[in-house]
């Protein structure tokens, strides 16, 4: 019943620019936190951009500050992540992750870590290579 969905992965060149959806459905996602989080192989995941949903304040890791933009479309229970200037170390699994949980109603938000965050899509690819 809860659940969400990305696309929008894929190969793209270095310097190029994908844009990553993620619609929810059994809640409505603007009144939870919302993350974007990558991993890579070998790697932990790690926390790209989040919102907030005590204050509303974005985060944005430095890695992709300037880079990557998160938007949401509430009318389609949809967040996106516009990433720019995409290089080979974006390489990753990308997740979207909310506050809500189904069973135990939702996360308190302490930062932009996986702790925040109850329910999670299943991922898509983003591959960075020329």
């Amino acid at each position: 019943q809860v659940q969400l969905v990305e696309s929008g992965g894929g190969l793209v060149q270095p310097g190029g620019s994908l844009r990553l959806s993620c619609v929810a459905s059994g809640f409505t996602l603007d009144s939870f936190s919302i993350g974007w989080f990558r991993q890579a192989p070998g790697r932990e995941r790690e926390g790209v951009v989040c919102i907030s949903s005590r204050d509303g304040r974005t985060y944005y890791a430095d890695s992709v500050k300037g880079r990557f933009t998160i938007a949401e479309d509430n009318a389609k229970n949809t967040v996106y992540l516009q990433m720019n200037n995409l290089k080979p170390e974006d390489t990753a699994v990308y997740y979207c992750a909310t506050g809500f949980t189904e069973h135990s109603g939702s996360y308190y938000y302490t930062g932009c870590t996986r702790h925040s965050f109850g329910s999670w899509g299943q991922g898509t690819q983003v591959t960075v290579s020329s």
